[in-house]
């Protein structure tokens, strides 16, 4: 185990692992400071940072931070890593890591991700501002398609989240009008079921299979019910588009939200033998967070914006059509603040892309978070310049049944028009043949007298 030291001001600073120095370097956030791993001072997080720079990028392939033995994370990542694409970064130290990101263009970025380890990119996060994060992340694009295609240069897809408490049909059906009639759900119309029970699975299937085969909606539904599930109902004839997961980036952490790469495997398979797919054969969703695995006492010491990027290299391995971080949906306890958020997003956004992964974001906060949706707002501003695949999308901006604050239909529209940014092309044909694009190629407006009628033909359907 290595030791790394620095000097600043004539004190001397000394780390006694790769972790306790990654950890360190971490600008503050709540959850290092309660796993005890943050750093003491201002004073040592620059000396950590001072000292990272200087690390040598092999020493992440010959230091895992977690066991190899005992956490099978540790050993995809490392079984996994292509030493032909790491060849151009193979003698770079962090810092220097840093600078060639910064000065590389889009192509040569997305050749060197397969060479990336989740630790090499979390690392150099820490070395960068805001807005570093935000021009590295804008120059790579990964594209992915089902019904729509995903991460087009120019384009910001939406994910449609129609919740409702008690999964009553017609109350999902009224939030699902509401956002297709405000051009939102290329990405995919994705339910949070309030049981994941399988017959309440299979009616909100029902319900978005229906819509979509109805209206040749190019999109793809996803009720979040856990993997198992999605794996029953898929050998029950259900009409699954995408396998949802939540995963986490240890072992332990996968363990507790009931999963391994074993069952992800069955589930993925599965997924691709159904071909619901037209343009393309990306079938799984998968979340992630920050601070997931230390909720789960399963972060092994690791800071928690360094396991987060661990969990990358899970959805790495299934070639997913979305990837997103729930950004503020944890808590104040991990993420205290607006501030906080915000670094989180981008760093989560920021680490994503550079491991290949089509990225979006829940940009999020809990109701007992000292944020607002002035940061709601500055997040999905400063990720829509970074290039995000695609954001979430809650009616008014409020879930009513996960009882938290995200973006709304409108603030897609208000990212687009600013932007000059569009739908997913397959998804904005269809807007146009159904008459909701006016002629700048905007969301034309729908009177409330027509909505009210357009509802109420829909719910008795």
């Amino acid at each position: 185990m290595s030791v790394h030291t620095s000097t600043l001001g004539g004190e001397r600073h000394r780390f006694t692992s790769l972790a306790q120095l990654l950890a360190a370097a971490s600008p503050e956030r709540s959850g290092d400071r309660l796993a005890g791993l943050a750093a003491e001072s201002a004073r040592q997080r620059v000396a950590a940072r001072w000292a990272l720079a200087e690390v040598p990028l092999t020493t992440f392939l010959t230091e895992p931070l977690i066991p190899y033995e005992s956490d099978d994370v540790t050993r995809l990542i490392l079984d996994t890593h292509d030493a032909a694409a790491f060849a151009p970064v193979a003698g770079m130290t962090v810092g220097e890591f840093r600078e060639w990101l910064l000065a590389a263009d889009g192509p040569a970025l997305t050749a060197v991700a397969p060479g990336l380890t989740p630790e090499m990119v979390a690392a150099v996060s820490k070395l960068m501002g805001n807005a570093d994060l935000v021009a590295v992340a804008r120059k790579v694009r990964v594209v992915t398609a089902f019904r729509s295609t995903i991460g087009l240069p120019g384009r910001l897809a939406t994910r449609l989240q129609p919740n409702h408490p008690t999964d009553d049909p017609a109350g999902v059906a009224a939030a699902l009008l509401d956002g297709l009639l405000l051009g939102s759900g290329d990405a995919v119309i994705g339910i949070n079921p309030a049981t994941d029970s399988p017959k309440a699975v299979r009616d909100l299937l029902d319900l978005l299979d229906g819509v979509i085969q109805r209206y040749a909606i190019p999109t793809q539904s996803c009720v979040l019910c856990h993997v198992t599930t999605s794996v029953d109902l898929m050998e029950r004839g259900a009409p699954v588009d995408l396998v949802f997961q939540s995963i986490a980036g240890t072992q332990a952490a996968n363990a507790s939200f009931g999963v391994t790469l074993g069952l992800l495997d069955e589930a993925y398979e599965a997924a691709l033998k159904l071909e619901r797919g037209t343009v393309g054969r990306n079938v799984m969703y998968f979340e992630t967070g920050q601070g997931s695995a230390l909720s789960a006492d399963a972060h092994h010491g690791v800071d928690q914006q360094t396991v987060e990027a661990r969990a990358y290299a899970v959805a790495r391995r299934y070639d997913p059509l979305l990837v997103n971080t729930v950004v503020g949906f944890i808590g104040p306890e991990y993420l205290y603040d607006g501030r906080q958020i915000l670094r989180a997003a981008l760093e989560d956004h920021f680490c994503g892309k550079l491991l290949g992964l089509p990225m979006g974001l829940d940009i999020c906060y809990t109701n007992h978070a000292d944020a607002d949706d002035d940061d709601v707002a500055t997040m999905l501003t400063m990720l829509g310049v970074a290039g995000a695949s695609f954001v979430i999308c809650t009616p008014g901006g409020d879930d009513i049944m996960l009882n938290y604050q995200s973006a709304s239909y409108h603030d897609a529209l208000y990212l687009r028009e600013v932007l000059g940014l569009r739908p997913a092309p397959e998804f904005e044909a269809w807007l146009a043949t159904m008459g909701l694009l006016d002629e700048a190629g905007g969301i034309r407006e729908v009177d409330a007298h027509a909505l009210t009628e357009i509802a109420g033909r829909e719910l008795a359907a």
